[in-house]
């Protein structure tokens, strides 16, 4: 696959949602982007496993990191892309396109375009995100090249509509457990039945509600979820075991550890495992650099209720921000589409910030 980065960022986007990169799929976007990358004199390109980096060298004051994912959740019937209009709006239409291709396609032209922006860009494609940490490719990069994330001020290109969307929420992934006695479905009473001990779990879970957390003057919503239920023994058997796996999203205020425990009083009397778990991060709009950024670019902070990478970025004490183009409420949603105005209205604004003096 070829990438031309000469042409338009909605082109590349075309192109790049065109490749399937479904998470641990993604090397052959990452040999294309690669490629592409590679012939720009003004880059270093460093790559490792399915991770590209590509950064200038000008000794400018100040560096900043520019990010993006390149996997995507699973494929549905919506690869190829397709332009369509959306009450009048042109839109295209497709897996990727908000989550987050878009963003690295705006990323990628800008990075072969600016041979001499006003500060040091290191830029970065990584892949994995959309899976559990230990397997996120920016997180491997950092353990064994911490040097590359060196930056006063980082960006990641998630969907926030062409605004600034500062820190984001934490999550944590559990498991909780309830268990019962094996017996044959016609004499169920001899038996105790794991799924139906399930239902105070669910129910603690639909009866829960979000909670609104300021933090640094932005308002992050919570919640907690059941994203998965798993039990049974076959269609004549009362089922010994069931699993309920839950989501949390807590706000950038609470550690992981805070989280936990939250979680764990929610449910408590229930045997609860921790499978995953990452750190929030919170705003830091109070910044120079991040306010000269938010000027620059014309908008109006708000809080990120998904997690994304700035954690590991506001992690290092690097103040980080979410800004690329697209809806996130339609991330991973089978009618994924971004505004065709939206994708150039990040270009310009990117470009604008990164080439003013």
């Amino acid at each position: 696959m070829v990438l031309d980065l000469t042409a338009s960022s909605l082109d590349l986007t075309r192109a790049i949602c065109d490749i399937p990169s479904v998470s641990g799929e993604e090397k052959t976007l990452a040999d294309a982007i690669e490629q592409a990358i590679s012939g720009y004199l003004h880059l270093e390109v460093i790559r490792h496993g399915n991770t590209v980096v590509a950064r200038t060298d000008l000794g400018r004051e100040q560096r900043v990191a520019i990010a993006g994912h390149i996997d995507t959740v699973p494929i549905n019937g919506n690869v190829p892309t397709r332009d369509v209009e959306v009450d009048g709006v042109p839109v295209l239409w497709g897996r990727g396109t908000v989550d987050m291709k878009a963003g690295v396609a705006v990323q990628l032209k800008l990075a072969a375009e600016l041979t001499d922006p006003v500060v040091d860009i290191t830029w970065m494609w990584y892949d994995n995100e959309e899976v559990e940490a230990s397997k996120n490719g920016l997180g491997l990069l950092a353990a064994v090249r911490p040097d590359l994330f060196e930056a006063d001020f980082a960006i990641l290109g998630e969907p926030s509509n062409g605004q600034v969307e500062g820190g984001c929420n934490g999550t944590l992934r559990a498991i909780v457990r309830t268990r019962g006695v094996r017996a044959h479905a016609a004499r169920a009473w001899i038996g105790e039945n794991a799924i139906h001990r399930a239902a105070p779990v669910l129910t603690r879970l639909a009866e829960y509600r979000a909670r609104e957390i300021p933090v640094e003057g932005l308002l992050y919503r919570e919640s907690m979820s059941a994203v998965r239920i798993a039990g049974g023994v076959a269609g004549n058997v009362i089922p010994d075991a069931c699993e309920v796996e839950v989501n949390y999203r807590f706000a950038p205020s609470k550690t992981a550890a805070d989280a936990e425990a939250h979680i764990r009083s929610v449910l408590a009397g229930f045997e609860v495992e921790i499978t995953d778990a990452a750190e929030g991060a919170r705003p830091g709009l109070d910044a120079p650099i991040a306010q000269q950024f938010v000027k620059a670019v014309g908008a109006e902070p708000r809080p990120k209720y998904g997690w994304t990478d700035v954690a590991r970025f506001s992690a290092l004490g690097i103040p980080a921000v979410n800004y690329g183009p697209g809806d996130p409420h339609l991330a991973h949603h089978d009618e994924e589409r971004v505004p065709m105005a939206q994708i150039d209205a990040v270009e310009r604004g990117l470009r604008a910030w990164l080439t003013s003096r």
